[in-house]
């Protein structure tokens, strides 16, 4: 018997790929366009006034009480009893844990989730007013990177990943304000941190200058010190 998710992505495989006509190609792109421009409209208009935020990425994947779901609870805290609301991606795992500390230290508690075919199901520390859900990755991560004045990258997956070099390819191209990008904790991102050095560094696809973009902590309060020195430096007002 044939296993049933093959089955439906090959049915998506053949659907994607089967010839429309152009009235069927002309009202699907246009819904999908009014699709996305509503996306777009409706984080705007929740997230134009939220004042000065940390997007705090990582797995979904994360247990409650595991070091780092510890770890991102803690830094969420820190960071809102310091007057910065945070952002998630609104699920489970770190989003949650971030969300949590967020809701506890009684700071702004943003949450972005995302429809999916496996169902997102939001966690419930999310302010009522700060929660939207997004059908578009593209349009989600518009938000993150529009509506954050700095990013913490936990361990994580592909999404993680996917993120924290959005954030990071943006800046290097001067598309986004040089704000702060911190990768906790350096065990998980050390593999990492040496390839792009033995092959992005040394074949010159990236330059020295690049590797100042994000920096490395080992604890919450590390993390939420970078944070802290920039906003400083640059004289930025927290939610107080």
């Amino acid at each position: 018997m044939m296993d049933h998710k093959v089955t439906n992505e090959e049915d998506r495989i053949r659907e994607a790929i089967s010839p429309k006509t152009w009235n069927e190609t002309k009202t699907m792109d246009s819904w999908a366009v009014f699709k996305v421009m509503s996306e777009l409209v409706d984080g705007y208009e929740k997230l134009a006034q939220i004042g000065p935020c940390v997007s705090i990425f990582g797995s979904a994947r994360t247990k409650p009480g595991s070091p780092y779901y510890r770890m991102a609870e803690e830094i969420a805290y820190l960071l809102t009893k310091k007057g910065f609301g945070v952002v998630t991606g609104g699920g489970p795992g770190i989003m949650e844990a971030a969300n949590k500390g967020a809701h506890f230290s009684g700071g702004k508690s943003v949450g972005l989730n995302i429809a999916l075919p496996l169902e997102q199901i939001p966690n419930p520390f999310i302010d009522a007013d700060k929660f939207l859900t997004f059908d578009h990755f593209f349009v989600r991560k518009v938000m993150f990177m529009k509506y954050s004045q700095g990013y913490i990258v936990l361990p994580g997956g592909f999404g993680t990943l996917d993120e924290m070099f959005e954030a990071i390819t943006l800046i290097q191209t001067h598309k986004l304000v040089r704000f702060p990008i911190v990768l906790g904790v350096r065990s998980y991102w050390e593999g990492l941190i040496q390839w792009i050095h033995s092959r992005l560094l040394e074949s010159e696809h990236i330059s020295p200058s690049d590797l100042d973009i994000f920096n490395v902590v080992d604890t919450a309060e590390e993390a939420v010190g970078v944070i802290e020195d920039f906003y400083k430096k640059y004289e930025l007002k927290p939610n107080f």
